[in-house]
C-alpha cells in the first residue's frame, strides 16, 4: 500500500510537472538574480555628473558619468564582493560607499577621489563596525561617521576629513544610543538610547558640550525612530507610538513643550519619510495598509508628484537630488516589473527615462501581486500579499514564503522571489504574521514569546486560508524563508511535521539559546528588547519556553524533507545554528541537503551564490511539488563557492 501510495505520488508530480512545460517560457535565474544591468542612480550635489550601480568584470561597481558626455567609466574595483551602498560627498568629487569582508558586516567607510582615482579606507581598523551618520553642504570635506572602536558594544561617533583620512573622536557615546542626528554644522544634537527594560528614549542636547537629557521616553511596546532636526536645530522630527495604536511623526523642541502631530494613520504605521535633505522638511511619509500611499506634508512638491503617474507606472520615489534642487533621479518600483529610473527637471515638470535595473523582465509578463487579508484563529486580522502564476484559476502548489525579522514585513514591491517562484508555476503567500511591523504596536507585541506558537500558527492559518479559496492545493505546499523565515521554516518541521510538504531554510536559527547568546557586540543594547520579545536565556524561568521555541529541541519530530543554506560569516545568526540542527537530524537517521558558502554572511550577496542556491531551491521544490526548474549545469554555478553536504535518510518514514 505505502509503495503504490508513494508511485501514484510521483506519478502525478511528473504529470503536473509535464503540465507545467507547456506554461509561460521559463525566466531565466540569471535575469531575477544576477547583477542588475544598472541601478541606484544618484546625481552628484552641484547636479554635474551622475553615478550609478552596474557590473565590470561580473561585480558590481560604481560607475560615474559627466552629465553631457559619454564618459561613464567605473571608479571603484573591488573584486571580492558586489558594491551594493554609495553616497556623493557634499563636494561632488568624492564618492563614499560602505564594503565590508565576507559578509561579517563589519562595515567599512571607502571613499574615492574622482580627480586622482584613489580609493582610501576612511575607517581601516580590523574587526570595527562603521556607518555613515551625517554630512552637510556647509562643512563639504567632512564625515560624520559612528564606529565602535573603543568599545565593540559601544558606537561613538568620528570626524573624518575626507581630504587627509584623518579621524578624530567627535561625540562619545553617553550610554546606548543606536540612532544619531546632526545639524547642517555637523554638530551632533540628538540621539536615540535603549532603556534596561526594554524602551528607548530620545536624548538631546543644546550643543557639542552641552549635558544630554531625556526629551521623550517611551516603553518597550512602543516605537520611537529618529528622524532629522529642523534647519535651525531646534527641534527633532520623530515617529513615536506612545499613547496611540499606530505611530505618528511629529516635531517637538529640543527645549521641550508639546509635540506637534505632522502625519498619522488609525490602520498602520509610517513606512517611509522623506525628509528634504538641506531644509529639513518633511516633504511626505508613505503609509502602506495594502498598496503604498504617499501623504504629502510639502505643498511645494504636490505639482511635482501630480506629474508622476504620467511619467510610468508603479510607486514613485525621490531616491536623489541636486542641492539646488531643481533635478530630482526618481525610482518607480512595480511589483510586475522592474524598477525604472528617471531624471525629472522641476522647472519645467519634465521627465527622462535613464535606465531599468532589470529591462529583460519588461516583457516576461510578470502576475499581479494582490494586496489579501484573512482572519487568524484567535480573530487578528492578517495581511499579506499574494502571487500566482499567470493564467492560474485553479488550486496548485505553493510556497508560503516567509519574511525575516521577524519585526519587519513584506511590502508590495517588486520581489524576485515572488516572481520566481510564481514562474515556476506556484502560488506565492506572504503574511504579515503577529510581530511584524507596520501594522501598530498591539498587533507588534502580540507576537512577544510566540515564535513557534501564534506567530507560527499565524502562517498555518494563511496556509488553511489559502486552501479555502481554492488557491492551495492540500497537501502540495512548501515553506520557504530566510532569518526568520528560516526560523520558521525549522519551526514547521519540527512542530508541525505534516503541515508542509517540504521546506527551504536560508540563514535560520534552530536553537534560540545559542542565537541569543552569540549576537553581535554592537547589539548588546537592543538585548533587553530581544529578553522582553523572545525570552532571556540567562533567565532559568524562561528556560521551559525558549527550548518549547527551538527547533533543534524537537528535531526527533522532523519528517519534512529539508534543504539549508548557511553563510559560513554570518554574525546574525551563527554558521552553528545550522550546523546544529544538521547534526541532530543526521543522528537520527533523517535526510536533510545543507549547502554553506564560504564567502557569505546573512544572506547571499554575490549574485553567483544566489543563483546557486535557487537552483538547488526550485530542483528541490520541483522534486517535492512538482513545478518547474530550470536545469544546472554542474555541481554548481560558475562562480559560486557552494560546499555541499547531502544526508541521506536511513528510514523510510523519512524518506516519504
Amino acid at each position: 500500500m505505502a509503495r503504490t501510495s508513494v508511485r501514484r505520488l510521483t506519478l502525478t508530480v511528473l504529470l503536473l510537472a509535464a503540465a507545467a512545460r507547456a506554461e509561460a517560457p521559463l525566466i531565466p535565474r540569471e535575469v531575477l538574480f544576477g547583477n542588475p544591468e544598472r541601478t541606484r542612480p544618484s546625481l552628484a550635489p552641484d547636479g554635474k555628473r551622475l553615478a550609478w550601480l552596474q557590473p565590470d568584470k561580473g561585480v558590481l561597481q560604481i560607475w560615474v558619468q559627466t552629465l553631457g558626455k559619454e564618459d561613464a567609466a567605473p571608479v571603484s574595483a573591488d573584486r571580492q564582493r558586489p558594491i551594493r551602498r554609495f553616497r556623493w560627498g557634499q563636494d561632488s568629487r568624492t564618492v563614499v560607499y560602505l564594503q565590508d569582508v565576507k559578509g561579517d558586516e563589519n562595515w567599512h567607510v571607502f571613499s574615492v577621489d574622482l580627480a586622482s582615482k584613489q580609493v582610501r579606507d576612511l575607517t581601516p581598523f580590523d574587526g570595527v563596525r562603521a556607518g555613515i551618520v551625517a554630512d552637510s553642504p556647509r562643512r563639504p570635506n567632512e564625515l560624520l561617521v559612528q564606529m565602535n572602536l573603543q568599545d565593540r558594544s559601544r558606537m561613538d561617533v568620528y570626524r573624518v576629513d575626507l581630504r587627509t583620512g584623518a579621524v578624530v573622536l567627535d561625540t562619545r557615546n553617553p550610554g546606548t544610543v543606536t540612532a544619531w542626528a546632526a545639524t547642517d554644522d555637523l554638530v551632533i544634537k540628538a540621539g536615540v538610547a535603549s532603556l534596561p527594560d526594554g524602551g528607548e528614549e530620545l536624548l538631546v542636547r543644546d550643543s557639542a558640550k552641552g549635558a544630554w537629557r531625556a526629551l521623550t521616553r517611551v516603553g518597550p511596546d512602543d516605537r520611537l525612530e529618529l528622524l532629522d532636526l529642523t534647519a535651525d536645530g531646534k527641534s527633532v522630527f520623530y515617529v513615536t507610538s506612545a499613547g496611540a495604536e499606530t505611530g505618528r511623526v511629529v516635531q517637538r523642541a529640543l527645549a521641550g513643550g508639546p509635540e506637534k502631530v505632522l502625519a498619522s494613520n488609525a490602520e498602520v504605521d509610517p513606512s517611509d519619510v522623506s525628509v528634504h535633505p538641506t531644509r529639513h522638511v518633511i516633504e511626505g511619509v508613505v503609509f502602506e495598509p495594502g498598496l503604498p500611499v504617499w501623504t504629502l506634508l510639502d505643498p511645494t512638491v504636490k505639482k511635482d508628484f501630480d506629474v508622476f503617474p504620467h511619467l510610468a507606472r508603479g510607486f514613485p520615489e525621490v531616491v536623489s537630488r541636486d542641492r539646488a534642487d531643481r533635478t530630482w533621479i526618481l525610482a518607480f518600483h512595480d511589483a510586475q516589473g522592474p524598477t525604472r529610473f528617471f531624471s525629472f527637471d522641476r522647472t519645467s515638470l519634465q521627465g527622462k527615462f535613464l535606465f531599468a535595473d532589470r529591462p529583460k523582465l519588461e516583457s516576461a509578463g510578470l502576475p499581479e501581486m494582490k494586496p489579501i487579508q484573512l482572519t487568524a484563529r484567535d480573530g487578528l486580522t492578517l495581511h499579506g500579499y499574494l502571487t500566482r502564476p499567470v493564467g492560474a484559476t485553479a488550486a496548485g502548489p505553493m510556497v508560503l514564503f516567509v519574511h525575516g525579522g521577524p519585526w519587519g514585513r513584506d511590502t508590495w514591491r517588486f520581489d524576485p522571489y515572488a516572481q520566481w517562484l510564481a514562474n515556476r508555476g506556484y502560488a506565492v503567500l506572504q503574511v504579515n504574521f503577529r510581530a511584524s511591523a507596520g501594522y501598530g504596536r498591539k498587533f507588534l507585541n502580540a507576537g512577544n514569546r510566540q515564535w513557534g506558537k501564534a506567530m507560527q500558527t499565524d502562517l498555518l492559518d494563511a496556509v488553511d486560508w489559502a486552501v479555502k479559496e481554492g488557491v492551495a492545493e492540500k497537501g502540495r505546499v512548501a515553506i520557504m524563508g530566510g532569518s526568520y523565515g528560516g526560523y520558521a521554516t525549522l519551526a514547521a518541521a519540527a512542530f508541525t511535521p505534516d503541515a508542509f510538504r517540504c521546506g527551504v531554510d536560508i540563514v535560520g536559527p534552530s536553537n534560540l539559546f545559542t542565537l541569543l547568546k552569540s549576537v553581535p557586540p554592537y547589539w548588546k543594547p537592543m538585548r533587553a528588547m530581544f529578553d522582553r520579545r523572545i525570552g532571556n536565556p540567562d533567565d532559568p524561568a524562561d528556560k521551559a519556553l525558549l527550548e518549547s521555541e527551538s527547533p533543534l529541541f524537537s528535531a526527533d519530530k522532523i519528517r519534512m524533507p529539508l534543504l539549508i543554506g548557511q553563510g559560513a560569516n554570518d554574525p546574525r545568526v551563527k554558521q552553528a545554528e545550522s550546523e546544529q540542527i544538521v547534526a541532530a537530524l543526521e543522528k537520527r537517521g533523517l535526510g536533510v541537503t545543507y549547502v554553506v558558502y564560504p564567502d557569505e554572511g546573512h544572506g547571499f550577496a554575490r549574485p553567483e551564490n544566489a543563483m546557486d542556491f535557487n537552483a538547488r531551491s526550485e530542483a528541490f521544490l520541483a522534486q517535492y511539488l512538482g513545478g518547474r526548474s530550470e536545469p544546472m549545469q554542474g555541481e554548481r554555478i560558475p562562480g559560486s563557492t557552494a560546499v555541499v553536504k547531502v544526508i541521506a535518510p536511513r528510514t523510510a518514514a523519512a524518506a516519504r
